[in-house]
């Protein structure tokens, strides 16, 4: 009987040992999900403009989806400033261009984090972004909305300050979206994270869906990447049939070198960051970008432009090489 007992009390001690350790692990899955979602709350900018503008803006913001009637994009999601309701004013648009596998559901924090700086939000769940169209019938759908009389976007979107962005497979597809499609003079700025390489758009490789022209834009483009080994990769030139990262520094210097020194131009990786750390730790920056060409926000753009721009000198961030005149 005291056997019996015994291990009935080892038994009973784990399953509350077992239940204990799902708890937690139902804890720190739950803890993940809201930090990804909330990541503007622990943001580790260290510049004081990057700080500032990586935190949550101070509009209010809401969501609305439209069936896109279509099987590959699904639906338009668009994030937005509460005020927009009631207020006569247009806002400037963002469209965001997804990576692989992370369609605009994915990203919500992202989409309301710029809306909360008082941008229109715009994407779908097109998981095959790269050639921009979707992005293109993202940019129609909206200024579709803009022209409709019953629709709550009805001349509150301003069609002259319009900006693109997009992780990964969505930078080419941010590229691409700009100079390949029929409204691509429509965008104003682009902030490119992490976009696939030139190694990736050969033929041989993935194919020329990949690839891109940035000797044909001719609007101010940032392109950022990481330092870690997924994006940085060890080849040092396109050459290399292994070793290539997703978006290395030769690449970033190879399309920056691609664009002409007339556009205003920006390249800069962060520091001990790597690919899936992109898009969330540089959207400081990403919001100053976009307030400053959108917005005409001039403390936002003290981070590029001067004799001492603040992204150059900022401590996460390095290979920062910029040309605005």
């Amino acid at each position: 009987m005291k056997i019996g007992k015994l291990i009935k009390k080892v038994l009973l001690v784990i399953c509350v040992l077992v239940l204990l350790v799902m708890v937690l692990i139902g804890g720190l899955f739950l803890f993940a999900a809201y930090k990804n979602d909330h990541y503007y709350n622990f943001s580790s900018a260290a510049g004081k403009i990057e700080k500032e503008y990586a935190t949550l803006g101070s509009a209010d913001t809401m969501l609305l989806e439209y069936d896109a009637e279509d099987e590959i994009i699904g639906k338009y999601r668009i994030w937005y400033p509460k005020e927009l309701i009631n207020t006569d004013m247009s806002y400037p648009l963002v469209i965001i261009v997804n990576g692989t596998g992370t369609p605009s559901s994915m990203i919500d924090g992202v989409m309301k984090h710029l809306a909360s700086w008082g941008f229109i939000v715009a994407g779908n769940e097109d998981e095959n972004s790269r050639t921009g169209a979707s992005s293109e019938s993202t940019l129609v759908f909206l200024m579709s909305l803009n022209e409709d009389p019953e629709s709550v976007f009805y001349h509150r979107i301003d069609t002259e300050h319009v900006g693109i962005t997009g992780h990964s497979q969505g930078g080419v597809g941010a590229f691409n979206a700009v100079t390949a499609q029929e409204h691509g003079s429509v965008y104003s700025a682009i902030w490119s994270i992490s976009p696939t390489s030139p190694y990736w758009g050969q033929e041989n490789v993935f194919g020329k869906e990949w690839a891109y022209d940035l000797s044909e834009l001719t609007i101010p483009c940032a392109m950022v990447a990481g330092t870690g080994a997924f994006d940085s990769g060890e080849a040092e030139d396109i050459t290399p049939t292994s070793g290539q990262g997703i978006c290395p520094l030769w690449a970033l210097d190879m399309n920056y070198n691609a664009i002409s020194d007339s556009v205003p131009k920006l390249i800069g990786r962060l520091t001990d960051k790597d690919h899936g750390d992109t898009l969330r730790d540089s959207d400081g920056y990403m919001t100053a970008w976009f307030c400053y060409w959108l917005k005409g926000d001039e403390e936002a753009g003290k981070a590029f432009f001067g004799e001492s721009p603040e992204m150059a000198d900022n401590s996460s961030w390095q290979d920062v090489r910029i040309c605005i005149k």
